[in-house]
Protein backbone atom coordinates (compact mmCIF):
# COMPACT_ATOMS: atom_id res chain seq x y z
CA UNK A 1 0.00 0.00 0.00
CA UNK A 2 2.65 2.32 0.93
CA UNK A 3 4.14 1.80 -2.78
CA UNK A 4 0.74 2.85 -4.40
CA UNK A 5 0.64 6.19 -2.36
CA UNK A 6 4.03 6.77 -2.96
CA UNK A 7 2.83 5.98 -7.10
CA UNK A 8 -0.21 7.87 -6.91
CA UNK A 9 1.54 10.68 -4.73
CA UNK A 10 4.03 10.85 -7.65
CA UNK A 11 1.42 10.97 -10.45
CA UNK A 12 -0.60 14.04 -9.27
CA UNK A 13 3.29 15.95 -8.66
CA UNK A 14 3.42 15.23 -12.31
CA UNK A 15 0.71 16.26 -13.41
CA UNK A 16 0.58 19.18 -11.44
CA UNK A 17 3.81 20.25 -12.62
CA UNK A 18 2.57 19.40 -16.64
CA UNK A 19 -0.35 21.97 -16.02
CA UNK A 20 1.67 24.68 -14.69
CA UNK A 21 4.01 23.99 -18.22
CA UNK A 22 1.57 24.45 -20.21
CA UNK A 23 0.21 27.42 -19.03
CA UNK A 24 3.84 29.05 -18.53
CA UNK A 25 3.95 27.75 -22.59
CA UNK A 26 0.96 29.51 -23.89
CA UNK A 27 1.93 32.58 -21.58
CA UNK A 28 5.12 32.77 -23.29
CA UNK A 29 3.66 31.87 -27.13
CA UNK A 30 1.17 34.89 -26.12
CA UNK A 31 3.87 36.92 -25.71
CA UNK A 32 6.46 36.33 -28.47
CA UNK A 33 3.12 36.60 -30.92
CA UNK A 34 2.94 40.20 -30.02
CA UNK A 35 6.11 41.60 -29.94
CA UNK A 36 6.97 40.08 -33.53
CA UNK A 37 5.83 43.19 -34.40
CA UNK A 38 4.73 46.80 -33.38
CA UNK A 39 1.61 45.96 -34.89
CA UNK A 40 0.50 42.22 -34.13
CA UNK A 41 -3.06 43.03 -36.47
CA UNK A 42 -1.33 44.02 -39.25
CA UNK A 43 1.70 41.29 -39.20
CA UNK A 44 -1.56 38.55 -38.19
CA UNK A 45 -3.78 39.02 -41.17
CA UNK A 46 -0.86 39.01 -43.78
CA UNK A 47 1.36 40.99 -45.43
CA UNK A 48 -0.93 42.20 -48.57
CA UNK A 49 -4.20 42.53 -46.33
CA UNK A 50 -6.63 45.65 -46.56
CA UNK A 51 -7.10 47.82 -43.62
CA UNK A 52 -10.64 46.48 -43.03
CA UNK A 53 -9.03 43.21 -43.13
CA UNK A 54 -6.49 44.67 -40.11
CA UNK A 55 -9.84 46.10 -38.65
CA UNK A 56 -11.82 42.83 -38.65
CA UNK A 57 -9.01 40.92 -37.10
CA UNK A 58 -8.03 43.75 -34.27
CA UNK A 59 -11.67 43.56 -33.34
CA UNK A 60 -11.84 39.32 -33.87
CA UNK A 61 -9.21 39.16 -31.08
CA UNK A 62 -9.22 41.91 -29.11
CA UNK A 63 -6.08 43.57 -30.16
CA UNK A 64 -7.05 47.05 -29.26
CA UNK A 65 -7.41 45.97 -25.26
CA UNK A 66 -5.07 46.32 -22.91
CA UNK A 67 -2.57 43.32 -22.67
CA UNK A 68 -3.38 41.48 -19.94
CA UNK A 69 -7.63 41.43 -20.91
CA UNK A 70 -5.80 40.12 -23.95
CA UNK A 71 -3.96 37.42 -22.39
CA UNK A 72 -7.05 36.66 -20.46
CA UNK A 73 -9.16 36.48 -23.39
CA UNK A 74 -6.97 34.13 -25.19
CA UNK A 75 -6.91 31.62 -22.23
CA UNK A 76 -10.50 31.95 -21.88
CA UNK A 77 -10.94 31.48 -26.18
CA UNK A 78 -8.09 28.25 -25.75
CA UNK A 79 -9.84 26.48 -22.30
CA UNK A 80 -13.23 27.07 -24.51
CA UNK A 81 -12.25 26.09 -27.71
CA UNK A 82 -13.14 29.46 -28.84
CA UNK A 83 -9.69 29.81 -31.54
CA UNK A 84 -11.06 32.28 -33.80
CA UNK A 85 -11.61 32.64 -37.01
CA UNK A 86 -8.23 32.02 -39.75
CA UNK A 87 -8.22 35.48 -41.48
CA UNK A 88 -6.72 33.58 -44.52
CA UNK A 89 -9.27 30.66 -44.66
CA UNK A 90 -11.91 32.11 -43.18
CA UNK A 91 -13.06 29.26 -41.52
CA UNK A 92 -12.71 28.49 -37.71
CA UNK A 93 -9.01 27.65 -36.61
CA UNK A 94 -10.15 25.42 -33.90
CA UNK A 95 -12.20 23.38 -36.25
CA UNK A 96 -9.68 23.49 -39.07
CA UNK A 97 -6.83 21.70 -36.21
CA UNK A 98 -9.53 19.25 -35.52
CA UNK A 99 -10.16 18.05 -38.83
CA UNK A 100 -6.63 17.54 -39.33
CA UNK A 101 -5.09 16.47 -36.37
CA UNK A 102 -6.89 12.97 -36.72
CA UNK A 103 -4.85 12.19 -40.15
CA UNK A 104 -1.18 13.05 -38.51
CA UNK A 105 -2.09 10.80 -35.13
CA UNK A 106 -3.16 8.01 -37.51
CA UNK A 107 0.36 8.85 -39.41
CA UNK A 108 2.25 9.06 -36.23
CA UNK A 109 0.69 6.06 -34.27
CA UNK A 110 1.73 3.52 -37.85
CA UNK A 111 4.80 4.99 -37.55
CA UNK A 112 5.23 4.48 -33.92
CA UNK A 113 4.29 0.98 -34.21
CA UNK A 114 7.17 0.18 -37.27
CA UNK A 115 9.94 1.84 -34.92
CA UNK A 116 8.71 -0.43 -31.78
CA UNK A 117 8.90 -3.67 -34.37
CA UNK A 118 12.02 -2.52 -36.13
CA UNK A 119 13.78 -0.28 -33.18
CA UNK A 120 13.30 -3.00 -30.35
CA UNK A 121 14.27 -5.96 -32.82
CA UNK A 122 17.24 -4.42 -33.69
CA UNK A 123 18.34 -3.48 -30.61
CA UNK A 124 18.38 -7.06 -29.32
CA UNK A 125 20.06 -8.42 -31.97
CA UNK A 126 22.88 -6.10 -31.92
CA UNK A 127 22.92 -6.38 -28.25
CA UNK A 128 23.18 -10.31 -28.50
CA UNK A 129 25.80 -10.03 -31.63
CA UNK A 130 27.58 -7.44 -29.15
CA UNK A 131 30.79 -6.25 -30.59
CA UNK A 132 30.28 -8.32 -33.97
CA UNK A 133 29.76 -7.41 -37.38
CA UNK A 134 26.14 -7.68 -37.20
CA UNK A 135 26.45 -4.89 -34.13
CA UNK A 136 28.47 -3.12 -36.19
CA UNK A 137 26.04 -3.21 -39.20
CA UNK A 138 23.14 -2.28 -37.15
CA UNK A 139 24.72 0.55 -35.42
CA UNK A 140 25.74 2.20 -39.08
CA UNK A 141 22.45 1.78 -40.26
CA UNK A 142 20.60 3.69 -37.44
CA UNK A 143 23.26 6.89 -37.29
CA UNK A 144 22.71 6.47 -40.71
CA UNK A 145 19.03 7.42 -40.37
CA UNK A 146 19.64 9.92 -37.81
CA UNK A 147 22.22 11.72 -40.33
CA UNK A 148 19.82 11.85 -43.08
CA UNK A 149 17.56 15.11 -43.70
CA UNK A 150 13.77 14.47 -43.92
CA UNK A 151 13.27 15.87 -47.16
CA UNK A 152 15.68 13.72 -48.65
CA UNK A 153 14.55 10.47 -46.96
CA UNK A 154 11.21 11.50 -48.08
CA UNK A 155 12.24 11.87 -51.67
CA UNK A 156 14.32 8.77 -51.84
CA UNK A 157 11.41 6.80 -50.56
CA UNK A 158 8.92 8.19 -53.33
CA UNK A 159 11.97 7.99 -55.89
CA UNK A 160 12.61 4.27 -55.00
CA UNK A 161 9.07 2.64 -54.15
CA UNK A 162 7.05 4.68 -57.11
CA UNK A 163 9.58 5.22 -59.29
CA UNK A 164 12.44 2.82 -59.90
CA UNK A 165 9.86 -0.12 -57.49
CA UNK A 166 6.29 1.00 -58.11
CA UNK A 167 4.46 -0.79 -55.32
CA UNK A 168 3.35 2.41 -53.70
CA UNK A 169 1.62 5.43 -54.37
CA UNK A 170 3.63 8.86 -53.87
CA UNK A 171 1.21 10.92 -51.90
CA UNK A 172 -2.44 11.41 -50.45
CA UNK A 173 -4.44 9.58 -47.70
CA UNK A 174 -6.67 7.55 -50.57
CA UNK A 175 -6.88 7.51 -54.22
CA UNK A 176 -8.11 10.88 -56.50
CA UNK A 177 -11.95 9.56 -57.08
CA UNK A 178 -12.18 7.90 -53.99
CA UNK A 179 -15.33 8.62 -51.73
CA UNK A 180 -13.97 8.90 -48.18
CA UNK A 181 -16.01 6.80 -45.72
CA UNK A 182 -18.47 8.84 -43.21
CA UNK A 183 -16.21 10.82 -40.79
CA UNK A 184 -16.41 8.95 -37.41
CA UNK A 185 -13.32 8.92 -36.07
CA UNK A 186 -11.69 11.26 -38.29
CA UNK A 187 -8.99 8.37 -39.16
CA UNK A 188 -9.87 7.23 -42.74
CA UNK A 189 -8.32 3.52 -41.94
CA UNK A 190 -10.72 3.28 -38.89
CA UNK A 191 -13.46 5.09 -40.10
CA UNK A 192 -13.10 2.52 -43.91
CA UNK A 193 -13.30 -0.40 -41.10
CA UNK A 194 -16.13 0.69 -38.99
CA UNK A 195 -18.25 1.37 -42.32
CA UNK A 196 -17.46 -2.14 -43.57
CA UNK A 197 -15.88 -0.27 -46.79
CA UNK A 198 -13.05 -3.03 -47.28
CA UNK A 199 -11.48 -1.69 -50.47
CA UNK A 200 -11.39 1.60 -48.93
CA UNK A 201 -9.47 0.33 -45.72
CA UNK A 202 -6.77 -1.38 -48.47
CA UNK A 203 -6.38 2.05 -50.43
CA UNK A 204 -5.95 4.06 -47.40
CA UNK A 205 -3.48 1.53 -45.57
CA UNK A 206 -1.81 1.32 -49.16
CA UNK A 207 -0.98 5.20 -48.92
CA UNK A 208 -0.35 5.41 -45.45
CA UNK A 209 2.67 2.64 -45.76
CA UNK A 210 5.41 5.05 -47.88
CA UNK A 211 4.94 8.20 -45.40
CA UNK A 212 4.84 6.05 -42.06
CA UNK A 213 7.82 3.92 -42.88
CA UNK A 214 10.11 7.43 -43.94
CA UNK A 215 8.85 8.46 -40.82
CA UNK A 216 9.50 5.62 -38.83
CA UNK A 217 13.21 4.83 -40.73
CA UNK A 218 14.28 8.39 -39.53
CA UNK A 219 13.27 7.73 -36.15
CA UNK A 220 13.90 4.52 -34.85
CA UNK A 221 17.41 4.58 -34.02
CA UNK A 222 17.05 6.09 -31.22
CA UNK A 223 14.86 3.08 -29.27
CA UNK A 224 17.56 0.74 -31.20
CA UNK A 225 20.39 2.45 -29.53
CA UNK A 226 18.53 2.54 -26.09
CA UNK A 227 17.05 -0.69 -26.36
CA UNK A 228 20.66 -2.44 -26.84
CA UNK A 229 22.40 0.02 -24.31
CA UNK A 230 19.47 -1.49 -22.23
CA UNK A 231 19.59 -5.16 -22.77
CA UNK A 232 23.71 -5.16 -22.49
CA UNK A 233 23.58 -3.32 -19.14
CA UNK A 234 21.33 -6.39 -17.80
CA UNK A 235 22.66 -8.83 -19.71
CA UNK A 236 25.80 -8.65 -17.15
CA UNK A 237 23.73 -8.46 -13.76
CA UNK A 238 24.34 -10.94 -10.94
CA UNK A 239 21.46 -12.15 -11.11
CA UNK A 240 21.14 -12.90 -14.64
CA UNK A 241 24.35 -14.62 -13.83
CA UNK A 242 22.72 -16.67 -11.08
CA UNK A 243 19.90 -17.34 -13.16
CA UNK A 244 22.20 -19.09 -15.69
CA UNK A 245 24.24 -21.06 -12.53
CA UNK A 246 21.19 -22.56 -11.50
CA UNK A 247 20.47 -24.08 -14.80
CA UNK A 248 17.35 -21.79 -15.89
CA UNK A 249 16.69 -21.93 -19.84
CA UNK A 250 18.35 -19.38 -21.97
CA UNK A 251 15.11 -18.16 -23.60
CA UNK A 252 13.38 -17.80 -20.52
CA UNK A 253 16.92 -15.80 -18.99
CA UNK A 254 16.16 -13.43 -22.29
CA UNK A 255 12.49 -13.33 -22.11
CA UNK A 256 11.72 -12.64 -18.09
CA UNK A 257 15.21 -11.14 -17.15
CA UNK A 258 16.69 -9.26 -19.51
CA UNK A 259 14.09 -8.36 -22.08
CA UNK A 260 11.63 -6.88 -19.20
CA UNK A 261 14.14 -5.26 -17.79
CA UNK A 262 16.31 -4.29 -20.35
CA UNK A 263 13.61 -2.26 -22.12
CA UNK A 264 12.41 -0.08 -19.35
CA UNK A 265 14.12 2.99 -20.50
CA UNK A 266 13.19 1.88 -24.34
CA UNK A 267 9.04 1.20 -23.01
CA UNK A 268 9.33 5.25 -21.71
CA UNK A 269 11.26 6.82 -25.00
CA UNK A 270 8.35 5.22 -27.02
CA UNK A 271 6.01 7.74 -25.30
CA UNK A 272 8.50 10.97 -25.29
CA UNK A 273 8.63 9.73 -29.23
CA UNK A 274 4.95 10.28 -29.84
CA UNK A 275 5.08 13.90 -29.13
CA UNK A 276 8.40 13.99 -31.19
CA UNK A 277 7.43 12.45 -34.72
CA UNK A 278 3.45 14.47 -34.11
CA UNK A 279 6.17 17.49 -34.34
CA UNK A 280 8.37 16.37 -36.54
CA UNK A 281 5.92 15.55 -39.69
CA UNK A 282 5.37 19.21 -41.10
CA UNK A 283 8.04 18.20 -43.34
CA UNK A 284 6.89 14.68 -43.99
CA UNK A 285 3.38 15.43 -44.73
CA UNK A 286 4.26 18.26 -46.98
CA UNK A 287 6.55 15.88 -49.49
CA UNK A 288 3.99 13.14 -49.18
CA UNK A 289 0.41 15.40 -49.45
CA UNK A 290 -0.67 13.99 -46.42
CA UNK A 291 -3.68 16.22 -44.88
CA UNK A 292 -2.42 16.02 -41.30
CA UNK A 293 -1.71 19.13 -38.96
CA UNK A 294 2.25 19.20 -40.02
CA UNK A 295 0.82 20.36 -43.98
CA UNK A 296 -1.56 22.71 -42.22
CA UNK A 297 1.36 24.24 -39.88
CA UNK A 298 3.15 24.43 -43.46
CA UNK A 299 0.49 26.24 -45.30
CA UNK A 300 0.11 28.69 -42.30
CA UNK A 301 3.76 29.38 -42.47
CA UNK A 302 3.89 29.82 -46.52
CA UNK A 303 0.75 31.86 -46.05
CA UNK A 304 1.69 34.00 -43.13
CA UNK A 305 -1.08 32.51 -41.31
CA UNK A 306 0.07 33.44 -37.65
CA UNK A 307 -3.48 32.98 -35.95
CA UNK A 308 -3.84 29.75 -36.90
CA UNK A 309 -0.02 28.83 -36.62
CA UNK A 310 0.25 30.50 -33.00
CA UNK A 311 -2.57 27.58 -31.73
CA UNK A 312 -0.68 24.84 -33.82
CA UNK A 313 2.34 25.32 -31.75
CA UNK A 314 0.92 24.99 -28.36
CA UNK A 315 -1.34 21.92 -29.77
CA UNK A 316 2.32 20.58 -30.88
CA UNK A 317 3.74 21.50 -27.27
CA UNK A 318 0.69 20.41 -25.16
CA UNK A 319 1.47 16.79 -26.47
CA UNK A 320 5.31 17.32 -26.16
CA UNK A 321 4.51 18.01 -22.62
CA UNK A 322 1.91 14.72 -22.50
CA UNK A 323 3.99 12.48 -23.76
CA UNK A 324 7.13 13.55 -21.53
CA UNK A 325 4.37 13.46 -18.84
CA UNK A 326 3.44 9.77 -19.67
CA UNK A 327 7.12 8.87 -19.68
CA UNK A 328 7.92 9.71 -16.23
CA UNK A 329 4.67 7.70 -15.07
CA UNK A 330 5.04 4.83 -17.15
CA UNK A 331 8.79 4.95 -15.58
CA UNK A 332 8.00 5.40 -11.86
CA UNK A 333 5.43 2.19 -12.68
CA UNK A 334 8.34 0.13 -14.63
CA UNK A 335 11.08 1.39 -11.71
CA UNK A 336 9.67 1.85 -8.09
CA UNK A 337 13.19 3.94 -7.30
CA UNK A 338 12.25 6.91 -9.78
CA UNK A 339 8.96 7.98 -7.68
CA UNK A 340 11.19 6.69 -3.85
CA UNK A 341 13.46 9.55 -5.27
CA UNK A 342 16.55 6.98 -5.67
CA UNK A 343 16.46 7.23 -9.58
CA UNK A 344 16.36 9.57 -12.24
CA UNK A 345 13.69 12.78 -11.11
Amino acid sequence: MIGRKELILFILKRIIFSFFVIIGTIIIIFFISHILSKNPAALWAGPKAKPSTIAYVIKEYGLNKPIYIQLLNFFEGFFTGNFGIDPVTHQPIASEIFYYFPNTIELVITALIFIIIIGIGLGYISAVHFNSKVDDLIRLLYTTAWATPTFLASILAILIFTSYIPILPSGGMYSPGLTPPPRITGIFVIDSLLSGNLADFINGLDHLILPALTLAFLNFGIVTRISRSGILNVKWMPYVKNARAKGVDEKRINRYHILRNGLIESNTVIAVMFGWLVTGTVVVEEIFSWPGIGKFAYNAITSDDYPALIYVVIVFTILVIIANLIADIMYAVLDPRIRLGRGIK
